[in-house]
């Protein structure tokens, strides 16, 4: 079976630093799957969709955080 990626409770333990950097190294990525993709030499297409859906999950956290629905770690309300 094939790994799902990060979870959101991988990511709610992170903070809003974390969270960037994560987010960072994903689109790094991403680029990189396009790259060999254009290039022909990518060989699982589903890797691509993993990291995208992982984009995803990093920006819903970051807009919840922002409109209060979830806090980072060590932040007490």
């Amino acid at each position: 079976m094939a790994d799902k990626g990060l979870t959101t409770a991988d990511l709610d333990a992170m903070d809003d630093a974390q969270l960037s950097k994560e987010l960072e190294k994903a689109k790094a990525e991403l680029f990189n799957l396009r790259f060999a993709q254009a290039v022909g030499s990518l060989e699982d297409n589903g890797h691509m969709k993993t990291v995208r859906r992982n984009i995803a999950r990093i920006y819903t956290i970051a807009r919840e955080r922002e409109l209060g629905y979830r806090t980072a770690p060590g932040t007490e309300e």
